[in-house]
């Protein structure tokens, strides 16, 4: 399901060039810095040095001028502003570094900045698809893949399903036009368990809402 991506794409996106019959509907990048907030957690670890500035601000200004009390908080916010870029910076990064798509057949992931990872998920392989909506148009679509499909929320991570660390789904994290994207998810799907192979008709993946 997944293999170490050194060599040079033949497709953008992609290991290896496509099958015969096989077309690419959709490719796409999550927005970075809707990853970098919902995966990284920016407005919370800001948030975070903000308390502490003003909680050295409340400390000290009982025996303090206010513009001295003031001056001692400050260093807190120049920490806040350089975690934060630091952030915005990985998740640029990594943004720029993953690459979505979605065919006819299957679901292929590019994901990893420093290592390189293509996951293949072929539409046999998902038993589910839950699509959340968020504000702006954007979206994630997670993945719940059949039980012999095991993978790491570490090497998944930020394109994992938020607080399913006993059995990771991966997830198209931070994607425009989530509602477009979605439906040419399920029309693929929908189209997939009509195409016959050998006589057998593969069980297509249920794409469903949730609010998370």
């Amino acid at each position: 399901m997944s293999e170490d991506d050194f060599a040079v794409e033949p497709i953008e996106g992609l290991p290896e060039l496509l099958p015969k019959g096989e077309v690419i509907l959709w490719q796409g990048r999550p927005n970075w810095l809707r990853l970098t907030i919902e995966s990284l957690n920016l407005w919370w670890v800001i948030g975070y040095f903000g308390l502490l500035a003003a909680w050295r601000f409340l400390t000290v200004i009982d025996y303090m001028p206010l513009g001295t009390a003031f001056s001692a908080s400050i260093p807190f916010l120049f920490v806040a502003a350089f975690v934060g870029l630091l952030l915005c910076g990985v998740g640029y990064i990594q943004a720029k570094a993953t690459l979505y798509t979605i065919t006819n057949r299957r679901v292929v992931m590019r994901i990893g900045a420093a290592l390189t990872l293509t996951l293949n998920l072929p539409f046999t392989k998902i038993d589910n698809a839950a699509v959340a909506k968020k504000r702006g148009g954007f979206g994630n679509i997670a993945f719940e893949t059949s039980g012999d499909t095991k993978f790491s929320f570490f090497v998944l991570w930020p394109h994992a399903r938020s607080w399913y660390f006993g059995k990771p789904q991966p997830t198209l994290k931070c994607i425009p036009d989530i509602e477009k994207v979605s439906s040419i998810l399920g029309q693929a799907a929908k189209s997939r368990i009509i195409e016959k192979d050998n006589h057998t008709q593969p069980s297509a993946p249920r794409v469903g809402m949730v609010t998370n």
